[in-house]
């Protein structure tokens, strides 16, 4: 193994181990899209445009408001504008080419969840650099990377000595959150 497992990704986000997947920099790999955001994106997507759109540019238009990041297959977009037409949320529009809209039902849905339509993008947002942040999720990945090789390949010796290390760094850090904002253990506070 050479480092920690993916799951862990999903607690500390993609790249916490220094390196970057999605080869981006910075630590940040390519966030992930669940199956309802297409839906989502092409909804908020036709409600801010001032024109119909077709596929094409609906695609095009996700891609630009992701800086390229997220550029949506024709085989996810295509269906899921039948899906939305069949639900009376999008309509053909009047235009000669094959492009839809909202329908006043598909206006007043995107109104009524902006929080959805928000979600979609949030991903996506630039994340301030928050230099401290990236390097303590990058030292977590290293650690849970070498308690996996222990783990994995250690001998039982090695194990149970990184279990007693495990066990002691477990709780000093208890121990440092125990302490006051000034660095202050309660017990250390005088009785009056």
């Amino acid at each position: 193994m050479g480092g920690p497992p993916p799951w862990l990704a999903q607690m500390f986000g993609p790249g916490f181990g220094g390196d970057s997947p999605g080869g981006r920099g910075g630590g940040r790999g390519r966030p992930r899209v669940r199956r309802g955001d297409v839906r989502s994106a092409i909804l908020d997507v036709l409600h801010t445009s001032e024109e119909p759109m077709n596929g094409y540019q609906v695609i095009q238009q996700i891609a630009e408001r992701t800086d390229g990041v997220w550029k949506p297959s024709p085989g996810s977009v295509y269906p899921t504008i039948a899906q939305l037409e069949d639900e009376g949320l999008v309509e053909d529009a009047p235009t000669g080419r094959k492009a839809v809209q909202l329908t006043t039902v598909g206006t007043a849905y995107v109104e009524e969840h902006p929080e959805e339509m928000e979600a979609v993008w949030a991903p996506f947002a630039e994340e301030p650099d928050d230099q401290e942040a990236l390097d303590f999720k990058q030292v977590i990945g290293q650690t849970v990377g070498a308690i996996v090789q222990v783990a994995t390949t250690g001998t039982p010796d090695q194990r149970e000595k990184a279990i007693e290390i495990l066990g002691d760094t477990r709780r000093r850090l208890y121990g440092l959150l125990a302490e006051g904002p000034d660095g202050t253990s309660p017990d250390s506070f005088e009785e009056e």
